[in-house]
């Protein structure tokens, strides 16, 4: 699922900024790296797909206030011939609950908005994943 970068998006190459909620009366804000909020959604995008961190490619860009992510990723799907224990859905609405959860889960974690999630496939991950017993 691919979705047009709207707007003219730039690169966040600011220090992003989450609000600190007031502790005993004293307000602030924390500082997050550009860098350790790539990590963030890396991480998260990574989780919502079943794959390897070390897989997704993630590029962010500020517009009016809020980030958008571009995520390249493989998606991990179960290999064809082997029976799925539970479905999680179709392809396409995998990617849409994995829209929704990384908007959700790097709101909590990094306390930034994100306005739009590109997600571009980039292949399939078709390893048998193994239960422990």
């Amino acid at each position: 699922m691919t979705a047009a970068v709207t707007g003219d998006a730039r690169p966040a190459a600011t220090v992003l900024a989450a609000p600190v909620p007031a502790i005993q009366g004293l307000h602030g804000r924390t500082k997050i790296a550009p860098r350790a909020v790539r990590r963030v959604v890396s991480a998260v995008t990574a989780d919502a797909l079943s794959v390897s961190a070390s897989d997704v490619s993630v590029e962010l860009a500020d517009v009016d206030g809020s980030l958008t992510v571009i995520a390249k990723t493989p998606i991990h799907v179960t290999p064809l011939g082997e029976v799925a224990r539970r479905s999680r859905g179709t392809l396409l609405e995998r990617l849409t609950a994995a829209q929704t959860t990384i908007r959700e889960r790097c709101l909590q974690l990094t306390g930034s908005t994100i306005g739009q999630v590109d997600l571009r496939i980039t292949g399939v991950d078709l390893t048998e994943r193994k239960r422990v017993s």
